[in-house]
């Protein structure tokens, strides 16, 4: 295992079994497989104990924030691991590829990737044989995306990771099963929405922010709002109060350059909250996303030649955990 991390680590561009394999000096790809495909090792131990490498290092139960992100990775075929026809939030469009959903841990100290997990499709769950082909177990049933993402929050909190929000894109904020699980948890969020969500009508969302008048946007930009382009944004309470100490939001983002480009999100968190607060957390979103791509570029993240469902985990896993090595070494944001 040391051997493949420190191939991923190595500056060779394309890490893939054979050019692991030669930085590592073996005369073949072999043994570099056998470590993905045969050995016997946890990897979810791994997994854990990149978590907590993370987190001692940039663990902030005050500004410490969870980000959940998708990625899809391209592939020929239909015999690896949950590869389908789907949508491709990397590419914007239909293509055959995989989708792994990523959790990131973000804080003033830093950023890395702590948890993984790939999505199968119904079509693939739905066949059992084709599973076992890919060795998906049989108890390994259908899991929309929400739900991959609160598995891994669950992990986070029963390790007593310190945090203090979580943050997601419309994929996850438009599920009202997910917002509901993590209020029930008294989990604070800030969830981009869908305009056309069917649990939050367009029509509602637009009639509130024109009723906002233009004296309620602040214009706040730079990093950690949302990257370095200024926006207008405004936050507005969506719900009467259950609770005095908690309360639940709409915040919106107007471009300051294209006043007509909107995006929102829905909010649940400690009543004091401010408006820069939310955007502070929103402004998080493109941390995973970075994260995905320099780990992809440094570590080798999608250079992986393996077709089943284990040795998918395995390999985004030591991805991960060079990526960690990396960014806690401070040698890149990832």
């Amino acid at each position: 295992m040391a051997s493949y991390l420190r191939a991923l680590l190595s500056e060779t561009e394309r890490k893939n079994g054979w050019t692991l394999a030669e930085v590592a000096g073996d005369a073949g790809p072999e043994g570099m497989q056998r470590l993905l495909n045969f050995y016997s090792w946890d990897t979810d131990g791994v997994r854990d104990d990149v978590r907590d490498m993370v987190v001692e290092s940039l663990g902030d139960a005050d500004h410490g924030v969870l980000v959940v992100e998708e990625t899809a990775f391209p592939k020929k075929g239909r015999k690896s691991a949950g590869v389908a026809r789907q949508y491709s939030s990397s590419a914007g469009r239909l293509e055959n590829c995989q989708i792994g959903v990523f959790l990131a841990y973000s804080s003033p100290r830093g950023q890395a990737l702590i948890d993984r997990e790939l999505y199968l499709p119904v079509e693939w769950t739905a066949d059992r044989r084709r599973c076992r082909e890919a060795g998906i177990d049989d108890g390994i049933g259908f899991a929309g995306k929400p739900v991959l993402a609160r598995r891994m929050i669950e992990r986070v909190v029963s390790a007593g990771v310190p945090f203090a929000w979580v943050t997601g894109d419309h994929v996850y904020g438009q599920d009202g099963d997910l917002r509901a699980w993590l209020e029930s948890r008294d989990i604070a969020h800030v969830l981009a929405v869908p305009t056309a969500a069917t649990n939050f009508p367009v029509a509602r969302i637009a009639r509130m922010v024109a009723d906002l008048g233009d004296g309620a946007w602040t214009r706040i930009g730079g990093a950690g709002a949302a990257g370095a382009t200024p926006y207008d944004w405004a936050v507005t309470d969506i719900r009467s109060r259950r609770r005095p100490d908690r309360r639940h939001w709409l915040l919106a983002r107007r471009s300051a350059r294209e006043p007509t480009e909107l995006r929102y999100y829905v909010c649940f968190g400690p009543a004091e909250t401010t408006l820069p607060d939310l955007v502070r957390v929103a402004g998080n979103q493109g941390t995973v996303a970075e994260c995905l791509s320099i780990a992809r570029n440094r570590t080798g993240l999608d250079h992986y030649q393996v077709r089943g469902y284990q040795p998918w985990y395995r390999h985004i896993t030591l991805s991960m955990a060079a990526a960690a090595f990396l960014a806690l070494r401070h040698d890149t944001v990832i």
